[in-house]
């Protein structure tokens, strides 16, 4: 396994320590082990006989960034873009364009490596994304003399696209988005002889953001609701794909504080041979600390392997820091197992920041110029705000507002010449 730099070493264990405080203080090492086996034991009733039934696993293992640290709760979060594993209809809703670097240091010898580039128009979204699974393997015969060694891998190319619709200044809009997926498991022949197989599967997703007990000041909405049906396609040499439907929730009880539900429902085209898997479900939430800090935990209850997730988030003008720290059953404390970084790069937001402040500029202008009295000056800046914001209603309901009041005026001015 090769060597960690010292540096992530002393970030994650900072991110766990800070953790591990809040969570269990008083805790010694020895009754931590002690706890950690009296969960395992525990879960052991929801142990799913179906687990490991299909192809490229994976499609079901998280890469990192928020969507791990949240737990996998975040079908309706899904605002960075670590959504690819969410909500591919998320890409139309974010922020900004966003080139996303991830590394993930799974079990024992096996990493993941993750690349993300995204970006959105006012109303699309698209980007690309690639995923590599890779793990050293070394075959022995009956003796123990060493017959072959390599690489077993699976790399995934995503294409995504989404679009908004129905988006106005009220309503947030709802957006619909594919992924179409490449995937490649390569064993070497010297491994196994003609099991590297190449498959071709699509997520569909839909989102949609509104207001829902909200009791703070904020443009933003606070409650969001995301479907989505994940790795739909043909059998690979005969094996299925974990094919799902995923339903999620998030809420925004405080402005800088979101939580998240997801239900998934797994589901096989022939069930008799290959069942599905059981439902999981997974709940995640993100505290913002600061304008630049943010901390991160999730529970994915997935039959008897929960995974409780920790994460750390640092965000710069143009760079931000995903750290995450995932504890299951398969983790092992001597290793530096079930850890992962991201590296995302702010490239912009295409101007969208700089003309909504100008439309909300021009609109109080007008606003001022109506109070005033100065209709036509009135309209000249409703317009104005428009043609960068057809979707800002206030401006179109100041404008009739003006149309009403002149109308007024005309009648008044028509009865006073006949009177």
């Amino acid at each position: 396994m090769k060597k960690v730099p010292d540096f992530v070493k002393s970030f994650f264990s900072l991110v766990v320590l800070g953790w591990g405080l809040i969570l269990i203080p008083g805790l010694s090492a020895s009754e931590f082990q002690d706890l950690y086996g009296d969960t395992s034991k525990f879960f052991e009733f929801i142990q799913d006989p179906n687990t490991g039934l299909t192809i490229f696993p994976i499609l079901t293992i998280p890469v990192g960034g928020e969507y791990e640290g949240m737990g996998t709760a975040y079908t309706a979060i899904a605002r960075d873009s670590s959504f690819f594993d969410a909500n591919p209809a998320a890409s139309s809703f974010l922020e900004y364009t966003e080139l996303g670097f991830l590394h993930n240091n799974w079990i024992a010898d096996t990493n993941i490596e993750g690349l993300v580039y995204t970006k959105r128009t006012d109303t699309s979204g698209f980007g690309i994304a690639a995923k590599f699974l890779y793990v050293p393997f070394t075959g022995y015969n009956i003796w123990g003399e060493r017959t072959s060694a390599g690489y077993y891998s699976e790399t995934i190319g995503i294409f995504n696209y989404s679009r908004s619709f129905l988006r106005s200044y009220e309503f947030y809009g709802i957006a619909v988005g594919t992924n179409i997926k490449v995937a490649l498991r390569h064993i070497p022949e010297s491994i196994a002889s003609g099991q590297s197989a190449v498959g071709i599967m699509t997520d569909i997703g839909a989102l949609t953001r509104f207001n829902f007990l909200k009791f703070y000041p904020s443009r933003s909405k606070n409650a969001s609701l995301g479907v989505v049906v994940k790795n739909l396609g043909p059998y690979v040499l005969g094996e299925p794909l974990p094919t799902s439907v995923t339903v999620g929730i998030g809420y925004w009880p405080l402005r800088p504080w979101a939580i998240a539900f997801d239900v998934n429902i797994p589901f096989s085209f022939d069930p008799s041979q290959y069942p599905a898997e059981r439902m999981s479900y997974a709940w995640g939430t993100s505290v913002a600390i600061t304008n630049f800090f943010s901390v991160q935990s999730g529970f994915l209850l997935k039959g008897g392997n929960p995974r409780f997730s920790l994460g750390s988030m640092v965000a710069l003008d143009t760079l931000s820091f995903v750290a995450n720290y995932t504890l299951d059953m398969t983790t092992q404390f001597t290793n530096l197992d079930r850890f992962s970084i991201q590296l995302k790069i702010n490239l912009g937001d295409e101007g969208r920041k700089a003309r909504a402040q100008k439309v909300e500029d021009l609109y109080l202008s007008a606003v001022e110029a109506f109070a005033r009295g100065d209709f036509q000056k009135s309209l000249e800046l409703c317009d104005q705000a428009l043609a960068l914001d057809p979707t800002f209603t206030p401006a179109r309901e100041t404008i009739q507002s003006i149309e009403r009041s002149l109308k007024l005026q005309k009648e008044i001015e028509e009865r006073q010449r006949i009177e």
